[in-house]
């Protein structure tokens, strides 16, 4: 054992590299012989650690720069409405960012960008309303239901007799807790919101799919749709979000028109049959929606 040689060092110079790192595959004992590439699994053969600007490199070159992918996609998905399903569908698919991937891009970057600059409101009905005074006078409000603190008595009204409890119980372990639960909720709202309207997404494309029966397109077809509508809604949210005037009502508005557009150029037919359908669509993802606005809202006030 005295005299055994020590184990030598991987080395990262491209010369002495002599076989793949990745596959073993062997380049040749001579340097005339070494690749730039793999053979046989087409790896690169320069296994060096990667600078700064390689990392940058490694996220942005194709898909921000160096073809475009995700500027052509929101080039087509801005200015010209189903026009990326449609290309979608027709196989064109190559030069433009896929859908699950343009559409998580997109939301995950707003959502972060509403969790830094805006503080959220919930005040619409079957959200959560609160009023974070002092632990004595701390109200939960669901709906047309009322539970929390007046004076300090605990008081519940018109909610389900499990959910009262669980408020009771979140009260009586330490009322200044729940207080400070109020106080951070529109955060928490924000943190859960990506998660659930992610999982809205296969209702939005089920009531697509029973509105267009007659067209006997797949599910997934109707799910890509969903994919790119729900994209330009968080980019208008984004809209909304910016502090310039006027910008929010061209958001609001158009987050319909756009939607309508879209269905016409991807699904055809006469306008007033798709009118229609689309409030058909809208009535069914609507409750769906407030249901599970409402769910968000309880669960980051009271888990």
């Amino acid at each position: 054992m005295l005299n055994a040689k020590p184990t030598a060092m991987p080395t990262t110079e491209p010369a002495l590299l002599l076989a793949c790192p990745n596959c073993a595959e062997p380049f040749g004992s001579s340097g005339e012989l070494r690749r730039r590439f793999c053979p046989a699994c087409g790896q690169e053969t320069t296994v060096k650690p990667p600078s700064l600007f390689e990392f940058a490199q490694q996220f942005g070159g194709a898909y921000l720069a160096t073809e475009g992918a995700l500027w052509r996609s929101l080039k087509l998905l801005l200015l010209k409405p189903g026009e990326l399903t449609a290309h979608y569908l027709r196989g064109r698919r190559k030069h433009y960012v896929l859908p699950l991937r343009l559409y998580l891009t997109i939301s995950v970057l707003v959502l972060l960008l509403l969790r830094l600059v805006a503080s959220v409101e919930i005040q619409a009905d079957g959200a959560v309303r609160v009023d974070p005074g002092d632990t004595d006078n701390v109200v939960l409000s669901v709906g047309a239901g009322r539970a929390g603190l007046k004076d300090g008595v605990y008081f519940c009204e018109s909610l389900p007799a499990w959910l009262c409890k669980r408020i009771q119980r979140r009260i009586d372990i330490k009322p200044e807790a729940l207080a400070d639960t109020m106080r951070t909720l529109s955060e928490r709202f924000v943190g859960n919101l990506g998660a659930a309207l992610f999982l809205l997404l296969p209702s939005f494309a089920l009531w697509l799919k029973l509105a267009y029966l007659n067209r006997r397109m797949r599910y997934t077809e109707h799910l890509v749709f969903g994919l790119h509508v729900h994209a330009f809604w968080f980019l208008m949210l984004a809209l909304v979000l910016v502090p310039v005037h006027g910008l929010k009502f061209v958001g609001l508005v158009a987050v319909p028109v756009y939607t309508l557009l879209a269905m016409k150029h991807v699904y055809g037919g006469r306008w007033w049959p798709l009118l229609l359908r689309a409030a058909l669509i809208t009535l069914l993802y609507g409750m769906v929606l407030a249901l599970a606005m409402t769910g968000v809202a309880l669960w980051s006030a009271l888990i």
